[in-house]
């Protein structure tokens, strides 16, 4: 077997209406193909522009896709690689990461910074749809509020995971939010509260709150640093997939918990990509950050199923997911 033909379409899938009118483009996204002479399509997806990526992965025509070590390469070659073998062999693309350990894939909603009364909304549209959690990227000046009119949109069983990117800067301030926020009873964790430079901040609000503590990590490195400074409840893990095995193994070793943001808002192949691996992490259990469901339009046209906040991993050769290609024509800007 050989590739004979790398096809790349750079498309921009918009977000949907409330987050659009606050951020109406969420990066460049591009879409690999890859087709071998005995018929096979596998897809990938990345970041980036079609421009930037096109000499690099012409360079896999007339390779044979099965001799390539797909590990060895970036995401999207290795999707695609990896959703050609598991074709090829009559296996789901979990089979290729490990021994599956969960059939279904917890997901969140999500929210952009927007005025509490804005989130509350999105809140209760996201309960409505079957989720539990919501993933929401939070500002000190009116998160207290925003989760006020969130519990009261939705009722005490819709978890919020508190997102400031650092913005509440120092423990201070991130305890004092804390105890504020404590008695509503529905903040499921802070994510990166203060800066990322002194694990002992970390380990420090642990102590001064019940609110879990987590720190948004890529590197082995950096996760067995702060599982041994004792600076985490729970890791937000990103990268490739290679890493993000690694990186869960450790976690794992350590009983802490981590949820998984390979492509955050995503499209469906990376998402679906994603699923296959988070299905063998048995440290995988809190809601994953991959958001296709974000977007107004699906490429995989419903067949990487999300029902009740939850991904259903798909069982089908490969990747196991159907790509519709009018909906990445329709959406194709190069």
């Amino acid at each position: 077997m050989r590739i004979s033909q790398v096809d790349l379409f750079e498309v921009s899938i918009p977000p949907i209406p409330p987050i659009a009118a606050v951020m109406p483009k969420i990066y460049d996204i591009t879409l690999v193909r890859i087709m071998t002479d005995e018929g096979l399509t596998g897809w990938g997806e990345c970041q980036g522009r079609k421009a930037d990526l096109e000499t690099r992965f012409q360079s896999y025509v007339g390779q044979d896709p099965l001799a390539i070590d797909a590990f060895a390469q970036t995401d999207a070659i290795n999707c695609a690689l990896l959703d050609i073998a598991g074709q090829a062999w009559g296996v789901p693309m979990w089979r290729l990461f490990g021994a599956q350990v969960r059939d279904r894939v917890p997901v969140s909603y999500w929210s952009c910074p927007m005025e509490p009364a804005q989130t509350a909304a999105e809140a209760e549209v996201g309960a409505r749809a079957g989720f539990t959690n919501h993933k929401l990227k939070a500002r000190p000046w009116n998160i207290v509020e925003t989760i006020r009119l969130m519990k009261e949109a939705t009722g005490p069983d819709y978890t919020v995971g508190v997102d400031p990117n650092t913005m509440f800067v120092q423990p201070s301030v991130a305890a004092r939010l804390a105890n504020e926020l404590e008695p509503f009873g529905t903040v499921a964790n802070f994510e990166d509260p203060v800066l990322k430079d002194n694990l002992d901040w970390y380990r420090l609000l642990r102590e001064k709150t019940w609110i879990p503590q987590a720190l948004h990590l890529g590197a082995p490195s950096g996760v067995l640093a702060a599982l041994k400074a004792e600076a985490v409840d729970y890791v937000n893990l990103g990268g490739a997939a290679a890493q993000v095995r690694k990186s869960a193994a450790l976690a794992e070793a350590a009983n802490v918990p981590i949820w998984v943001q390979m492509g955050g808002l995503c499209l469906g192949i990376l998402a679906a990509y994603s699923v296959h691996l988070q299905s063998t992490l048995a440290a995988a259990t809190l809601a994953c950050d991959e958001l296709p469901h974000m977007r107004v339009a699906d490429i995989t046209d419903g067949s990487l199923q999300l029902a009740d906040g939850h991904f259903v991993v798909p069982e089908g050769p490969g990747l196991g997911v159907h790509i519709d290609e009018k909906v990445i024509e329709a959406y194709r800007v190069a």
